[in-house]
């Protein structure tokens, strides 16, 4: 059976010890790591590369929201919380599931057969690390797991970047260059100096007449190419 590495974080102590001594009884499933605040447990994250977290979503200084959106790849999140107002905000931004304090012993063991169906799920596919890879988003009130290749179209606005995903966008306050270090450079392209596109949302290339490229999105966007990535992007697909 695949063991499945888990690290706990939650600012209370006792909420840690009640969470390893529920998955004491699960032998497949491995504690690797613990943090009582959200700076910690991204060091461990990245450091470790969990299958899951149990997360407690209100944390003083930084919640569990504030940790997710700082991650660069979100693994498996199983939310751990006293209060129902954010049992269903984990809901709207689909979380594995969620665990009210103080966890019973039959919804624990519920979630932990949830836990294996669908991480066992996602180690059937081939390329599963690009093509289940994560993140976390927040724009205003509204909060979203997305896979990266859902994104579509990244443009630059300032200080932040607006992101196009399943018919919706969000404002993030990351830059275009922050987004290429963390993007898989088969699938995204940067076609110009504010804008980077998912090559497989690409419905037609054509030439303008001063010799750039424009590319027309699956979703309607017509977008210009300058041009030097015209030049790159012509040498990369043999145009």
């Amino acid at each position: 059976m695949k063991k499945i590495k888990v690290i706990i974080v939650d600012d209370e102590r006792l909420s840690r010890e009640e969470l390893k001594r529920a998955l004491k009884v699960y032998e497949d499933f491995v504690l690797i790591g613990e943090a009582e605040n959200a700076d910690v447990a991204k060091d461990l994250i990245e450091t470790k590369m969990p299958d899951l977290i149990f997360l407690d979503i209100q944390m003083p200084e930084k919640s569990g929201f504030d940790l997710l959106e700082s991650l660069d790849s979100v693994p498996a999140v199983l939310f751990t919380t006293a209060y129902n107002q954010y049992a269903v905000q984990a809901f709207e931004v689909n979380a594995l599931d969620y665990l009210m304090k103080p966890i019973r012993e039959e919804r624990f063991a519920k979630a932990i057969e949830k836990i294996r169906n669908t991480i066992s799920m996602k180690s059937s596919f081939n390329n599963a690390e690009t093509k289940d890879r994560k993140i976390f988003i927040k724009d205003g009130e509204k909060r979203f797991f997305i896979q990266l290749n859902e994104i579509y179209l990244i443009e630059s606005l300032e200080n932040y970047t607006r992101l196009f995903f399943q018919e919706k966008k969000a404002l993030q306050r990351r830059s275009l260059r922050q987004w290429e270090e963390i993007l898989d450079e088969n699938i995204f392209f940067r076609i110009n100096r504010t804008e980077i596109v998912n090559i497989k949302y690409i419905q037609e290339v054509n030439r303008t007449i001063g010799g750039r490229l424009e590319v027309k999105l699956k979703t309607g966007e017509l977008l210009e190419v300058s041009n030097r990535q015209s030049v790159k992007f012509k040498n990369l697909n043999g145009i």
